[in-house]
């Protein structure tokens, strides 16, 4: 009988999904392949599982009712389970996750460990909103599969590189030695790029890069000698640019004046900073780009505008904070689909060098930048996953083999 060969499970759990995917490495190369992904979304109401191949075609569906969709641990068991008999020439030997936040003191990926659970439960604090759903999956694994190994990735980790003056905010310093200070975010996406960058333009290595995360959340970060120097989030996933739902970058005064003459409490202030902003709020009419860009509402016009300004405008704040811009990179969802935004920012950059070709842009090629431009100009799509996937490798020192 044939062994099996090793696999490896991603899992990215949110407050209302969980993402998956799977991935396989490449005999005699340290590439991955990727097996299948899926997610089961409307976790707490409706729960829809989909999952598809690596050709992207679907290949499974399944829904559950109300009382059902509120248990992940009856969720997270069927992904496996469904996981397991799909690739029946494979075995899963681990898990890799994405968690969120992995405070000043977690740079590098780690082996999941009941301490490192409980180191992790104290950062809950800084991200309440996103911490405790990425560490249900790792107790929930644990306690049924305890042999299965596990590690941590944090995306917070790609920033530690960061000078302490750009990480800094200008309170009294026993508040930046509890922890209150910019932590950065998107870590691992910027870390794939990065290395995609890196691999195609070596000519880049030392050079100030400015990489351009848009989605529906969306952030920027200055790398220059593939390490991070600055980002445009900070404390939390609410600073910088203008997001979906997520207002970006407000006056504190603001907030102070919202609780003095609105009496807004905590929560209505946590819901109308993370939810009801950004996109959403400015148009009234989504928080998607797409549609944004299809409406004639002036009010989704506006919003594409204050996007587009307000990206352009931290562009030219991170070269100026890295001392300089030898390209520019756009990626996620917005970043990689819409040659509209990119041609928007770019018009507010061209001061700085930055032109695309039309041609190009339009076509998403990798390299769009016209031929006059100072600044090359590149579309690289990310791939979280296989970041995780990879470090959960090296962190378990495994090479491809038969389980």
């Amino acid at each position: 009988m044939t062994s099996k060969q090793a696999a490896y499970l991603v899992l990215n759990a949110g407050s209302s999904s969980l993402k998956f995917s799977a991935f396989r490495q490449q005999a005699a190369s340290a590439d991955l392949e990727t097996l299948l992904s899926g997610q089961i979304s409307g976790i707490g109401s409706s729960a829809h599982f989909a999952a598809k191949g690596a050709d992207r075609r679907l290949l499974a569906e399944h829904r559950w009712d109300d009382k059902d969709s509120l248990c992940r641990d009856t969720l997270l068991q069927y992904v496996l389970r469904w996981v397991r008999a799909t690739l029946v020439d494979d075995e899963i030997v681990a898990v890799g996750h994405r968690v969120v936040h992995g405070g000043l003191a977690l740079g590098q990926p780690m082996r999941v460990s009941p301490q490192l659970l409980d180191q992790l439960d104290s950062l809950v604090p800084l991200a309440p909103l996103h911490q405790p759903h990425n560490l249900a999956p790792m107790r929930i694994l644990a306690k049924n599969f305890p042999d299965l190994e596990q590690v941590a990735c944090f995306d917070t980790a790609f920033h530690s590189s960061q000078p302490a003056i750009a990480r800094s905010f200008a309170l009294p310093q026993a508040l930046t030695d509890e922890g209150v200070c910019s932590y950065g975010f998107h870590g691992l996406s910027y870390e794939y790029v990065t290395s995609q960058l890196l691999e195609n333009r070596p000519d880049l290595a030392e050079g100030h890069v400015v990489i351009c995360h848009l989605g529906n959340g969306s952030s920027l970060c200055a790398v220059k000698g593939g390490r991070s120097m600055d980002t445009s989030m900070g404390f939390s996933a609410l600073d910088g640019v203008p997001m979906g739902t997520r207002a970006g970058s407000v006056d504190p005064g603001v907030i102070l004046y919202l609780m003095r003459e609105k009496k807004m409490g905590l929560e209505e202030l946590e819901d109308l900073l993370y939810r009801q902003s950004g996109l959403l709020g400015v148009s009234g009419v989504s928080n998607d780009m797409q549609v944004l860009q299809a409406s004639d509402d002036p009010r989704a016009q506006k919003a594409v505008d204050l996007f587009c300004f307000r990206v352009a405008k931290e562009v030219a704040a991170l070269a100026a904070s890295m001392g300089g811009l030898d390209a520019l990179v756009f990626t996620a969802g917005i970043g990689e689909n819409s040659p509209e935004i990119r041609a928007l920012i770019a018009e507010r950059l061209e001061w700085l060098g930055v032109k695309v070709d039309a041609a190009a842009n339009r076509n998403r090629e990798y390299y769009i930048a016209a031929t006059d431009s100072k600044v090359p100009v590149f579309v690289i799509p990310t791939n979280e996953e296989m970041m995780i996937a990879k470090h959960t490798i090296n962190v378990l020192g495994q090479t491809i083999g038969h389980a």
